[in-house]
Formats: structure tokens, C-alpha cells, sequence
């Protein structure tokens, strides 16, 4: 079908009953059956996979091209041919045995399109108990590369390639190898891309794992195999990529993965003299790609895998794949032993004198779990109260040394705060099968804002509230906020506090998207005035025929007492206050102004908290006058025609005369 935008190419072999649902699936595509061609090729089948392709060729005339070959042992050679009689811009590689979403190739095409990239990844869902990679399907990502993202830990060439990029450089399944030929030529695919996109907000691809499992690498056990491949992928990734951190990037993934899965998957099943040979040749394969200075990217695990291969100890290669098995089935986490300010995990052989592995090879000091949660967060005035508990997952807390650590965002600036420990018991026992004890990790603590910068009060900025969990000499910090009791809110809680230098705005909240608690001073994010609202219908007040009742709504946590005030002013400096008494426990809040006490003239309002102002809305023009006697004389007040949409009251003694005149008239 000249002119298709996808080509989706299907190798099928003994691909019966997934086959139907698969091309199906593509059938059905929102992206529209004239923009598709479906090849299929079939290698060979001995069920009724050929019987089948013919029924569908009779469904779907226009859109299905069917390829028939003599089986060729894998899956290279007919995706090979398939991609020979592409046409379409994109060519999407799909297995038989799996189906697409809905708007998989719609979503995907787009993706490529809009960012101008030459691969694009759907998002994989296993079924049927096949797992399937998932970070890099973390969030959508419209443009990257190989070396900035975790793309190159799905090396399955189910994606969308662009058929030009494909051409251009010649690539091709290799046919010799009956696994790991997609290694290979998506990994080549990436590393001459212009640009990777990655659609995570849509499954695009069901990866199923078959009842039988027929799936091709279920079906093909043994090292040797997977020794062919190997070699091949550390070759294209030298050849193309020169040392550093990008070569470092993706020689990690086949350090932690093939290594692993080879190890455990297929050396441990055959003969000693076969380990031997393949644990000799492991070793030569993997030297080009690791380095000491990979240590740091890599787990302790890892290391101590690596360790083994290289220096060829089989029977503790062997060992090590024992104990992880066991880890796997067991809820808890490996014990450590922490010596000089150092975490090593209680791996086989940890500082066993007769192998003398080095302790780099067990330190997993730097990825020691944290515990932590806040049970008690409340603001009293200008002192915060902090209290909960945290510790380091594997690690009992003796000789605590836990503080509380204010870090401001902007400046770095960091100041740190003792805490009062207080016991835990129990804490603990409902994690690793109760292996470890943490009795001693509660902390309280108080964050005084007058004198926490060292005896001084802490300036503006956001405060970044963390605690370094220490015991036994190692330290870690950590955000805390996030992990909390369900009565301790994350809500922003704005306060105005009296100061030494004035009023100053205080807010406790919480960051988003983690939930940790911050201290903020000024009003970098939380202002106070939008926070002060007075209603729009002042009106007459209820038991007292010349008052006019204001009302609002504060949202502040706490203000000083009197320090919240309606003020009226003449415009000749005279000023009348009037303080808002009570504010109720969901911040409403209303005010009686006697106007009945206001002297002549013309009065203008507003509500005062400090140096934040809000001025009263204009009166309603339907307002009837208030009127009243003083010392015997008749007065009023009525709100001025509506120049303005601010208040203003105008207070007068009644004109006698001309009232006089107007009623004769």
C-alpha cells in the first residue's frame, strides 16, 4: 500500500489463537485503515496460523500483505523481509502473540511527528503474568536520547521507527542469532536517532505471555546463546559511543541485567565444566565496559557480582545466585553491619579473610532506606512544634544523633536545630518480619522564629524543613511531611505575628507534588491580603437602627488581638478605629460601625491588618439614610451617588430651612 504513514510488520510463527487479536488490533486502529499497510510474514507455521492468514487476507483485502517462507529458526529473517516491502514512513515491529491499544500508532505517530524524532516508545503492559519494563514509561517525554533517559532498558524492537533512519543506516535483524537480534538493531537504531520520543500516558502495546509458553525467549534457555549476542552489543557500543558518562549510562544496563539473568537464569542449570568456560568467557566479555568508576552508579549487589565474574570464583558466583533467590522469597531486608561511619550489607564472604573481597563491594551506605513520619505539626504563636519519629531502615538506633535542619531554598543558607529523642518502643516489629529495633527514634522539636538563625530571628525566604536521621555514626537527611498522621494537615496556614520589627506573615505548607512541610517567611508565595475578603452587602445592623454592619471572611491561621481594624477616615486626617473582636473558627467576621458617633463630613473605610489594607466596597444605593438626633438636633447618613466603588457615607445635620422649602414644594 504505497503511501502509508505505518507499516506494521508481523513475524508470525505457530502463532495460533493470539494471531486474530493481534491483526485485529491493528485493524482497529483510531489512527485509520488508509494509513496503514499490515505485513505479515510466516515462518513456516505448522498450526493454524497459515489458515488463518488466509481467512483475515479475506477480511481485510486492502489493508493485510502476506509473506510465506521456509522456517528460519527466529524471528530476524522474516521481520527482515517485512521491513524489505515497507513502504509507510513509520514501521511499527509487532510479535504475533501480542496486540495494540486502540490509539497506539494515532498517539505515536503524532508524537514522532510533532517533535521530528525517528523512534517512538509506547508505553508496554504485561499480561497474563509477563512483566514489562516500566522506567522510562514514568511520564510522557517528547524528545530525548539514549543517554539522558532510561529508553535503552527496553531493547524490544515493538516501537515505532522512522523507516528513513532504518534505510539510511542499513539496519537490518542480524540472522545468526536466535536471541538478543533485537539488542542489536534497536540498539543501533537509538544511538543514530535523531531524537527519542516516549508516549506513557496511554497503553499503546499488551505484551502477552503465552499459556504455552512459546514466547522465544522463554523457549530458549543457555548461556551460550546469550554469549553471542553479548559480545556484539559491548562491540556496537564501543565502536560508537566514546568513554565517559554515556558509554557508562548504557553499559550499566547490560553490567546489571544480561549479567544477572544469565547468572541466575542459565549458568546455575548446566555442568560445572560448562560454568566454568561461560563464567571465563563472561568475564572477557563484560572488561571493555566496566570501570571503578562506574562503582557509584552501581548497588552493592551489583559490585559484588561483578566482582566474582572478574576474578572467575565460581562457587561463590554460584553461592551468591543461592542467597539472592532466597533474599527474593524473603520480607526482609539484608542486615548490616556498620563499621566506621559505613553500612555493609551482610552479603556472602563480608570480610571473609580467605576471599578478601573488598568492603567497596558490600557498602550500601548511601541507599539505606529512610523511615520517617510527622505526627504533630502546629504553629503557637512564633514557635513551631514539630514531632514524630525517623531512622535509618536497617540501622538500630543507638547513639542517636538526630537534629532537625532548616534550609533556606533560595540561598542555600542552613541552620540546625537540636531535637529532644524520645522512645519508640515497637516501632519496627511490623516491617522485615521484626528483625530490627528501632526504640529510640521519636524526635520533638521547636522552631522558635526569633531566635532560630542562631539566637537571631530567621529571615525571609522558604525554609525547607528536613531531618538528619543519625545513629551509630551514620547520618542521612531527608524532606519530612510527606509521611504523616491523618489529623496533621498539608494545607497552607497563613499567620501574621507581632515582631520587635512589626507584623510579619508566617506560613506553614506543604510542597507539591512530594507533600514536605516548608516554612515560609514574607510573602514569597502566600500573600495576606487575598486572604482578607470583606462582603460586598454592608447593610443596616440588626438592634442597632444607626449602626452599618460589615462582614468578611479572614483565612488566617492566627493574627494578634487588636491588631485587626475597620478604620474610617474624612479625608481632613481624622481617623476613626474600630477592632474586629471576633473572628469565628471558619474566619467569618463581622463589625457594627455606630455612625450615629461619626462627626460631619464624608467617610471612607477600610480594613487594616497591619500594613495590608482591603477598602471597603461602595454601600448599596438602595441604602435607606440613617437618620438620628444630637442634642436635640435632627442628623443623617447616606451613602454619595455611586462615583466611586469604594465606600463612602456622607454624615450631616439636617438642613432645617431648605428641608423646610423642599417640603412646600
Amino acid at each position: 500500500m504505497p503511501g502509508a504513514t505505518v507499516s506494521v510488520v508481523i513475524a508470525a510463527y505457530n502463532a495460533m489463537p493470539y494471531l486474530t487479536q493481534c491483526i485485529t488490533s491493528v485493524a482497529e486502529q483510531s489512527i485509520g485503515r488508509e494509513r496503514l499497510e499490515v505485513i505479515v510474514v510466516d515462518d513456516g507455521s505448522t498450526d493454524g496460523t497459515p489458515e488463518e492468514l488466509e481467512r483475515l487476507e479475506g477480511v481485510y483485502p486492502d489493508l493485510l500483505r502476506v509473506f510465506r517462507q521456509e522456517n528460519s529458526g527466529g524471528p530476524s529473517a522474516p521481520r527482515n523481509l517485512g521491513l524489505d516491502h515497507a513502504t509507510g514512513t513509520f514501521v511499527f515491529f509487532l510479535d504475533a502473540d501480542d496486540r495494540l491499544g486502540p490509539e497506539a500508532l494515532e498517539r505515536m505517530v503524532r508524537m514522532a511527528e510533532e517533535n521530528g524524532t525517528d523512534v517512538v516508545l509506547g508505553k508496554m503492559v504485561g499480561v497474563g503474568g509477563r512483566g514489562a519494563p516500566t522506567s522510562m514509561f514514568r511520564r510522557n517525554q517528547p524528545r530525548t536520547d539514549v543517554f539522558s533517559s532510561r529508553v535503552y532498558w527496553t531493547l524490544n524492537p515493538m516501537k515505532l521507527f522512522r523507516r528513513e533512519l532504518l534505510e539510511r543506516h542499513h539496519l537490518r535483524f542480524p540472522t545468526d542469532l536466535a536471541i538478543g537480534e533485537d539488542q542489536l538493531f534497536v540498539g543501533a537504531a537509538y544511538l543514530h536517532a535523531s531524537g527519542i520520543s516516549v508516549v506513557a500516558d496511554y497503553d499503546c502495546l499488551y505484551w502477552v505471555q503465552r499459556e504455552d509458553d512459546g514466547n522465544i525467549t522463554v523457549r530458549l534457555k543457555g548461556t551460550q546463546r546469550r554469549l553471542q549476542f553479548l559480545p556484539r552489543m559491548v562491540d556496537l557500543i564501543t565502536d560508537l559511543v566514546p568513554p565517559g558518562p554515556g558509554r557508562d549510562h548504557l553499559a550499566h544496563r547490560h553490567l546489571t541485567v544480561e549479567v544477572q539473568q544469565l547468572l541466575a537464569g542459565h549458568l546455575v542449570h548446566e555442568p560445572r565444566e560448562t560454568q566454568l568456560k561461560t563464567l571465563d568467557r563472561l568475564a572477557e566479555v563484560i572488561e571493555p565496559l566496566w570501570h571503578e568508576g562506574m562503582n557509584d552508579q552501581l548497588s552493592a549487589m551489583a559490585r559484588l557480582r561483578l566482582h566474582l565474574v572478574r576474578h572467575r570464583m565460581l562457587d561463590e558466583v554460584l553461592e551468591l545466585v543461592a542467597f539472592e533467590a532466597r533474599l527474593a522469597r524473603s520480607e526482609a531486608a539484608t542486615p548490616v553491619l556498620v563499621d566506621n561511619g559505613r553500612a555493609l550489607a551482610r552479603y556472602p564472604f563480608l570480610r571473609d579473610p580467605d576471599r578478601a573481597i573488598p568492603d567497596l563491594c558490600y557498602d550500601v551506605t548511601d541507599r539505606l532506606g529512610v523511615r520517617h513520619h510527622v505526627r504533630r505539626a502546629a504553629m503557637d504563636d512564633g514557635v513551631l512544634h514539630l514531632a514524630g519519629h525517623g531512622y535509618l531502615h536497617r540501622v538500630e538506633t543507638r547513639d542517636v544523633t538526630t537534629e532537625l535542619v532548616l534550609r533556606e531554598r533560595g540561598s542555600g543558607t542552613e541552620y540546625r536545630l537540636p531535637v529532644t529523642h524520645t522512645p519508640t518502643p515497637g516501632l519496627g516489629a511490623d516491617e522485615d518480619e521484626g528483625t530490627y529495633e528501632y526504640g529510640l527514634a521519636g524526635f520533638e522539636a521547636t522552631v522558635d522564629i526569633a531566635t532560630a538563625a542562631g539566637g537571631e530571628p530567621l529571615a525571609d525566604g522558604l525554609w525547607d524543613i528536613s531531618l538528619a536521621i543519625g545513629a551509630q555514626g551514620l547520618s542521612k537527611e531527608v524532606r519530612i511531611g510527606s509521611k504523616r498522621a491523618a489529623d496533621v494537615s498539608g494545607a497552607a496556614a497563613t499567620r501574621v505575628l507581632a515582631t520587635g520589627e512589626g507584623l510579619r506573615a508566617v506560613t506553614l505548607y506543604t510542597t507539591k507534588p512530594y507533600g514536605n512541610f516548608t516554612l515560609e517567611l514574607g510573602e514569597l508565595k502566600h500573600e495576606v491580603r487575598p486572604l482578607i475578603r470583606v462582603d460586598e452587602d454592608i447593610r443596616r445592623a440588626d438592634g442597632h437602627p444607626a449602626g452599618l454592619r460589615v462582614s468578611g471572611r479572614l483565612g488566617l491561621a492566627g493574627h494578634p488581638a487588636d491588631a485587626f481594624v475597620l478604620v474610617l477616615e474624612d479625608g481632613t486626617g481624622t481617623t476613626v478605629h474600630h477592632t474586629v473582636r471576633e473572628v469565628a473558627a471558619d474566619g467569618s467576621f463581622h463589625v457594627t460601625v455606630p455612625v450615629d458617633a461619626l462627626p460631619a463630613g464624608v467617610w471612607t473605610g477600610e480594613l487594616r491588618l497591619g500594613p495590608w489594607t482591603v477598602p471597603l466596597p461602595a454601600l448599596p444605593p438602595d441604602l435607606a439614610p440613617v437618620k438620628w438626633r444630637r442634642r436635640a438636633l435632627p442628623w443623617y447618613a447616606r451613602p454619595l451617588p455611586a462615583t466611586t466603588d469604594r465606600f463612602a457615607l456622607k454624615v450631616a445635620r439636617t438642613d432645617l430651612v431648605k428641608g423646610l422649602v423642599n417640603r412646600l414644594r
